[in-house]
């Protein structure tokens, strides 16, 4: 088996001319924490949603677990374990934190989205509903509504209905987009946790989260990867100073 989970080979993306994101070569590792960083307009985003089959390739290859998926569609890799967790949290409001898990836990066996069932049939997923509820640190948030919870609870809820569809790879789209210092550190807290068993690719602003958990750092700037490396290898490579502080960023 190899180390590597998720592959792209020259992947590139021109829209009418623009080259968003121009061959780009990238290696996940299996059981890593590996992210994608860049100044605005990078193309860290394009290239997420080329790796999460959200758009198509002009060019290149993607393969994960040795599998060419290319020109497969999102779905098709959920069902392969490649799941993607969303920059705005994909959440039913006016449902429980039990509840949302609990659909995404029907959708995992292939059921539909049964709101109509008997209370008897759905709640033969409670159990693990609410294993994956404490795995986020939500047990005590079991019965609140999605739009009582905090922004960053509902993060946490998001995740937890993402890793109901048991994937063994999670791709994280800004995960602390807008949270307060708090749930910053509640948040990255818990995605340390979930990494135990799984591998991890996740697109992030927040440096101090990147150096904190990841393995594997690869940035981007205009559509190129710049450099690659752990946290200490690429923060210290004159390129990606440069970089950062031509586009604005301190």
């Amino acid at each position: 088996m190899s180390d590597v989970i998720l592959a792209a080979e020259n992947l590139t993306k021109e829209f009418k001319g623009f080259v968003a994101v121009d061959g780009v070569n990238l290696r996940v590792r299996r059981g890593q924490i590996h992210a994608l960083i860049g100044p605005n307009g990078a193309g860290k985003t394009t290239c997420f949603n080329l790796l999460t089959k959200f758009l198509p390739p002009t060019r290149g290859t993607i393969t994960y677990d040795g599998k060419d998926i290319t020109a497969m569609s999102s779905a098709d890799i959920a069902r392969l374990g490649l799941v993607r967790s969303f920059q705005i949290s994909a959440v039913f409001p006016h449902l429980t934190a039990l509840e949302n898990v609990r659909i995404a836990l029907q959708r995992r066996r292939g059921d539909s989205f049964d709101f109509w069932r008997s209370q008897k049939i759905l709640s033969r997923f409670d159990e693990e509903a609410r294993g994956l509820l404490a795995e986020v640190g939500l047990s005590d948030f079991t019965n609140t509504s999605a739009s009582e919870l905090s922004y960053g609870r509902k993060r946490a809820l998001e995740i937890a209905t993402t890793l109901a569809l048991n994937p063994e790879m999670l791709l994280l789209d800004e995960p602390m987009a807008g949270m307060a210092q708090a749930d910053v550190e509640r948040i990255t807290a818990l995605i340390k946790r979930i990494s135990a068993n799984r591998t991890i690719l996740m697109v992030e602003h927040n440096l101090s989260v990147v150096a904190t958990l990841s393995n594997t750092i690869t940035v981007l700037a205009r559509g190129k990867v710049l450099a690659e490396g752990d946290y200490a290898t690429v923060s210290q490579d004159p390129r990606v100073v440069e970089a950062y502080i031509g586009a604005g960023h301190g």
